[in-house]
């Protein structure tokens, strides 16, 4: 394969400089709140050319394996995600990845070591800005449920506005670099 066809094979999330993983499982009521941000995000209007957005669900180990493995790299993952940390449900806010819960999860769950380790060895050993939009939950169920509730459904929209107005304007994007990267 020629140089052109391996540059045609880079994946989107390691090609593009603003990587949006929504990360969570749909079958778990609040969990679904990544997903559900990625999926409105890709059908609310155009993304700029420099952004990919992904639904990771519970598959988001995959894609930041390939990241640290590629040769080429987003500058930033956004990572959207479910958290239980005590604040009011619905709250929409951003945490760094040092700040994530290290509480026992379920395995497809960011928060859990192997995930945690991509994340950390893409931001400290491949320069790569790695930040976290979170949200409340009120609740994630231990049965299968699916739906949000109100309250999470409600901070979707917070959390697009945020995205978009802080990780996806390119002229933002130096700024946010220098902020996430230690």
């Amino acid at each position: 394969m020629g140089k052109q066809g391996a540059a045609d094979s880079v994946p989107e999330h390691c090609a593009k400089p603003v990587v949006v993983l929504g990360c969570g499982n749909v079958l778990f009521g609040d969990d679904g709140f990544g997903p559900a941000v990625a999926q409105r995000l890709q059908a609310s209007q155009r993304l700029p050319a420099h952004v990919a957005v992904f639904d990771a669900g519970t598959a988001v180990r995959d894609l930041l394996f390939d990241m640290v493995l590629s040769k080429r790299r987003p500058l930033m993952v956004v990572i959207v995600d479910a958290v239980d940390v005590g604040r009011e449900p619905g709250e929409v806010f951003e945490m760094s990845l040092d700040e994530m819960p290290t509480v026992k999860t379920p395995e497809f769950s960011p928060h859990q070591a192997p995930t945690s380790n991509l994340l950390r060895d893409l931001r400290d050993n491949c320069g790569v800005g790695i930040v976290v939009v979170a949200c409340q939950v009120r609740r994630i169920p231990r049965e299968v449920w699916m739906g949000l509730s109100p309250e999470v459904e409600e901070a979707v929209g917070r959390a697009i506005r945020l995205i978009k107005n802080r990780f996806l304007c390119r002229g933002r994007l130096a700024g946010q670099m220098e902020a996430t990267k230690g």
